[in-house]
């Protein structure tokens, strides 16, 4: 089997198991967080667990940059600056600012996330690299480009302060969980969710490639679920939390 064939075929099971994934944790939400729960095996400390699952998203694709070939212009440059922009924070700094000292996170849980972010960097660099036509400096003002980095920059900044939010609700020590306030949080259970959801789907338009569109199912299967699991959690377990909110989109779900 050829490289070009083992990428088509592993695009091919990706998007399938993508699928299978969405199914699956509509039913069943994946045990860290509010959701932990015995049963999964061996945990460990939640911050390196983060950075342990999150560190491949960047390394990889940084690597795939490295040895890539299409790599003579500006562009790839640029794409590579987005990407690490969410990853190197996700891994190296996100982890090590939440407030919630001791909690723990099924090792399970982490090899899973590992393996998922390893696999997505490797589809998403090695198309963008060395197997696309290549990306030439026009591609900056492509309409489809334009497009795309205004959503993406439009759900990394959602994301971002989302999360600040839900950091603000805790001082150092704290683990308990309050009702964030503020921004989208006046419509939304999860707008950290959906600011991702949004950042990817504009790196599927901005790369307009098969992997990027891959990727943003992927987080659609594996955030919308964790969005309503998450609504679900706050109505029962939240004394007063606010009735008129949705899950994940504001005024439908």
């Amino acid at each position: 089997m050829n490289g070009s064939l083992f990428f088509n075929s592993l695009m091919v099971g990706w998007l399938a198991l993508a699928v299978a994934t969405f199914s699956a944790l509509l039913y069943v939400a994946a045990p860290y967080g509010r959701h932990i729960r015995s049963g999964w095996g061996p945990t460990i400390d939640h911050r390196l667990g983060w950075m342990i699952m999150e560190a491949p998203a960047a390394l990889v694709f940084a690597a795939c940059l490295a040895v890539g070939t299409h790599t003579n212009t500006v562009t790839p440059w640029v794409f590579a600056g987005l990407w690490e922009a969410h990853y190197v924070h996700r891994a190296f700094i996100y982890p090590w600012n939440l407030r919630s000292a001791g909690k723990r996170m099924p090792i399970a849980v982490g090899l899973l996330a590992l393996v998922f972010n390893s696999t997505n960097a490797y589809l998403n660099g090695r198309h963008l690299f060395m197997l696309s036509a290549g990306y030439s400096l026009e591609w900056l003002g492509d309409p489809r480009f334009l497009v795309g980095l205004a959503v993406f920059l439009s759900g990394y900044v959602i994301n971002r302060q989302a999360d600040h939010t839900l950091r603000q609700l805790r001082q150092p020590g704290e683990n308990d969980y309050k009702i964030p306030q503020g921004g989208l949080y006046r419509w939304v259970s999860c707008p950290n969710y959906l600011g991702e959801i949004v950042e990817w789907t504009g790196w599927a338009v901005l790369t307009w490639s098969l992997p990027g569109l891959a990727f943003a199912v992927w987080t659609f299967a594996n955030l919308a679920p964790r969005a309503h699991a998450n609504h679900r959690w706050y109505r029962a377990h939240l004394p007063g939390y606010p009735s008129a909110r949705k899950a994940l989109v504001p005024g439908l779900w």
